[in-house]
């Protein structure tokens, strides 16, 4: 059998067939919608008629659906929520986005990629309240009404959602004054015996890959710390190696404050996410930061030269 065509005006009977549903009868969903009595009864009489089914069981005092008629019901909620939803849409575009959103974000990660974008995206966006907490603690974002994390990772099992925002990729780094006292790592296998910075959010053991073949080292040393501005500056020190993303690195090696290791190594990416609360993805702000962070992000990503060369 083929499926029947539906016209513009078959449209506009499913809707008021729905309203009729939602409204308890056929006056009432007239005034709801602003047509007369006589056009909504009109509707319904020509939707059963192109059915060729019972949609509505009428008296003077009542109306009860039929079966065919409480499943077709749903159909037609369905697109009349849609239209509106639409609609909602298209007049929060035309307004200027406003009101709060709250932030938190890793300390190091948020004073040199975090902030800067948001200072370009409250240029754009100026009736946006913005509310930023910079801490290397994991933020219970529901208890403290966050709207958005930027975090290294999405949580697992947390019931939130996330969006990944951008990919880090990291480098063993070390100082030219570490390399001249204790030498050049010149494979991996001896990476364990050199002294390392540790960042204690990430796991003791650092994975670099050269083609096929897989090699992972145990990391040791003397000092321990939860901040990644801390780790790099003690790094710079030279006081160990460390793991360091390229964003951070980059402008070092150019000043010269760090030389990296092993460099026909490579070691896994940083995956960077915007997790929030579920329910909240419709949010126009939240849509907005989330788009203008994933651009920005790549957009300054893809100045650093990789090669660190």
């Amino acid at each position: 059998m083929c499926p029947m065509n539906i016209s513009f005006e078959q449209l506009k009977s499913m809707v008021v067939f729905a309203q009729v549903v939602e409204q308890g009868s056929l006056s009432a969903a007239a005034r709801h919608i602003g047509l007369s009595r006589a056009v909504v009864s009109y509707h319904l009489k020509k939707l059963e008629e192109q059915l060729k089914v019972k949609l509505l069981n009428r008296t003077t005092r009542s109306i009860n659906l039929t079966e065919a008629g409480e499943s077709y019901y749903l159909h037609c909620k369905t697109i009349y929520e849609q239209a509106n939803a639409a609609n909602q849409e298209i007049e929060s575009i035309k307004n200027d986005p406003e009101g709060l959103l709250k932030i938190t974000c890793p300390v190091n990660v948020g004073l040199q990629m975090v902030v800067p974008a948001l200072n370009e995206f409250k240029k754009l966006y100026p009736k946006i309240t913005l509310d930023v907490m910079l801490t290397d603690e994991v933020v219970n974002i529901m208890k403290e009404g966050i709207d958005l994390a930027i975090r290294g990772a999405p949580l697992a099992d947390s019931g939130l959602q996330a969006a990944k925002l951008a990919t880090l990729p990291t480098c063993l780094c070390g100082s030219p004054a570490y390399f001249q006292q204790y030498g050049y790592p010149k494979s991996p296998s001896e990476l364990s015996e050199h002294q390392w910075v540790i960042y204690k959010l990430t796991s003791g053991i650092v994975t670099l890959k050269q083609g096929s073949r897989t090699f992972s080292v145990a990391t040791k040393g003397s000092i321990t710390t939860n901040n990644a501005a801390a780790r790099t500056a003690f790094v710079e020190a030279g006081h160990g190696i460390g793991r360091i993303p390229q964003y951070d690195a980059w402008p070092k090696i150019k000043a010269g404050t760090l030389e990296v290791a092993l460099s026909d190594y490579s070691l896994s990416d940083i995956n960077v996410y915007g997790v929030y609360p579920p329910g909240t993805s419709s949010n126009k702000k939240l849509r907005l930061l989330l788009n203008f962070l994933q651009e920005f992000f790549n957009q300054q990503l893809g100045h650093i030269d990789l090669s660190l060369k």
